[in-house]
């Protein structure tokens, strides 16, 4: 493994500097501009809530402090830690009692929660062309709203599925072929059907697939998967409600149907994240979903720990390559992968910051969100950098990697679309009360076979119908 030399705070500050400058002049020179605070260099505090982003995140939470002190000497940044279960809870917290941190680490689905309890901030005014310019523009509309940019984007993953090269080859599978061209649903059933296993008492030792259905998994199958069935939004271009259409009723078909082909378990419906990977990494499926690219470091590592015979690996797991596939295609639709965007958001309470409060906001926020920090921790997740000036940037460690899986992440990061900041507000939250009252328990419903795909079609329709009129949903 080849490692690249570690650099000096004092290095990585230069890095920022140098950045900066090439944004407009000398640091001071880019605050004046409009990107941070004025040359009166006011003393100033900015606190951000963060959770463990990859691997070594927090650990260089004191570092990242330091760095911003060196860069901005009058200003400081106060990081609290907090843990993904708690995440969420605490920043609710904080934001009921009027005293929300400055920055905090949200996804991009969440905005429009906050934006409508109005406390956000509009970072326009106060980030230039220059600075903007260093995001991807796919990846910067997540974090917008209307007119409104409420934050900067992290980092841009792609939701796919994955799968055991060795299993995928006997299957037959032309992964190489998949990765670059995507599949159908038809040849997507029949590799899953072709990676089953059975004992010589007719029992099921390997599945053709597995995804996650339980828990906080309890829905992305069925989005993830509506994105290349013709519906990737609730809502399309004239703002009517997609999931009426015939396009839907096909999806749940093909849902039911990979169950009763037997290449999907019966108890699909109670399997969670943390079971479904161990079916991966104990041989009990071919392919699993849903996908990150940082699995193949995953399954890396168990394999490590299996080749050191230390007892540290997953219990009765075998070495796996972890192979990034793409979802399938359903109703001839074209392939539209899922995005996930996650970030920073800048946040007000009680009391309305002032404008020079704000430009420091800014400040903070494009120096976490960009430059060495988002390259390392895009870097230990196995995602590409969406700013320019993180994709310059030298990491702390070089990890290896399946360059087929680079060129497959690459194929469908190149597919991903916009956010759409054209649905309002009340439609949006009607949809999500569907889903949530709905969609959520009709799906695990259908997964475990008490219904019929024609019974969910026809429950969604019909509230669909109740909350948006006969005119206002697809109708083909």
């Amino acid at each position: 493994m080849k490692t690249k030399k570690v650099f000096t705070l004092f290095m990585s500050a230069i890095m920022m500097v140098s950045l900066l400058s090439a944004c407009g002049g000398s640091a001071a020179e880019s605050e004046n501009a409009g990107q941070g605070g004025s040359g009166g260099a006011e003393q100033d505090t900015i606190t951000a809530l963060l959770p463990p982003v990859s691997a070594n995140y927090q650990a260089r939470f004191s570092d990242m402090e330091k760095e911003f002190n060196a860069l901005y000497p009058h200003l400081t940044l106060k990081i609290e830690p907090a843990s993904w279960e708690d995440m969420t809870q605490k920043l609710d917290t904080q934001v009921n009692a009027g005293s929300p941190p400055d920055i905090a680490w949200v996804g991009s689905t969440a905005i429009s929660k906050y934006a409508a309890l109005d406390v956000l901030l509009d970072l326009n005014p106060v980030l230039s062309d220059e600075v903007k310019a260093d995001y991807d523009e796919v990846a910067m509309k997540y974090f917008q709203l209307g007119d409104a940019q409420y934050g900067l984007p992290a980092y841009l993953a792609i939701h796919s599925i994955g799968g055991n090269k060795k299993f995928l080859e006997e299957a037959g599978v032309d992964w190489k072929n998949v990765q670059q061209n995507g599949w159908t649903y038809d040849e997507f059933r029949e590799a899953i059907n072709n990676g089953v296993v059975k004992s010589d008492s007719g029992e099921t030792s390997r599945y053709g697939f597995v995804f996650a259905t339980s828990g906080v998994t309890s829905k992305d199958y069925l989005s993830i998967m509506a994105k290349s069935a013709g519906l990737p939004e609730y809502f399309d271009e004239d703002l009517k409600f997609t999931y009426t259409s015939k396009n839907f009723l096909g999806l749940l078909e093909a849902i039911r149907q990979m169950i009763d082909d037997g290449s999907m378990p019966k108890e699909l419906s109670s399997i969670d994240a943390g079971k479904r990977w161990n079916m991966f990494l104990t041989g009990q499926t071919m392919i699993t979903g849903k996908g990150l690219a940082s699995f193949e470091n995953s399954a890396r590592l168990n394999n490590e720990k299996i080749k050191a015979n230390d007892g540290s690996a997953v219990a009765d797991s075998i070495e796996a390559e972890y192979i990034v596939l793409p979802v399938p295609t359903f109703n001839g639709a074209d392939y539209v992968p899922t995005s996930v965007v996650d970030g920073y958001v800048a946040l007000r309470g009680k009391k309305e910051p002032s404008e020079e409060h704000v430009k420091n906001i800014g400040l903070a926020i494009h120096f976490l969100s960009s430059g060495s920090i988002a390259a390392n921790y895009s870097n230990e997740l196995f995602l590409s950098p969406i700013t320019e000036s993180a994709r310059n940037s030298e990491v702390l460690e070089e990890y290896p990697r399946n360059e087929d899986n680079v060129k497959a992440d690459e194929a469908m990061m190149a597919k991903a679309v916009p956010a759409r900041t054209d649905i309002p507000t009340d439609k949006a939250a009607e949809a999500i009360k569907i889903e949530t009252e709905v969609i959520v328990p009709k799906l695990q419903a259908l997964l475990a076979n008490e219904i019929s795909p024609q019974e969910m079609y026809d429950a969604v329709k019909a509230a669909a119908i109740k909350s948006f009129g006969e005119d206002g949903v697809v109708a083909d």
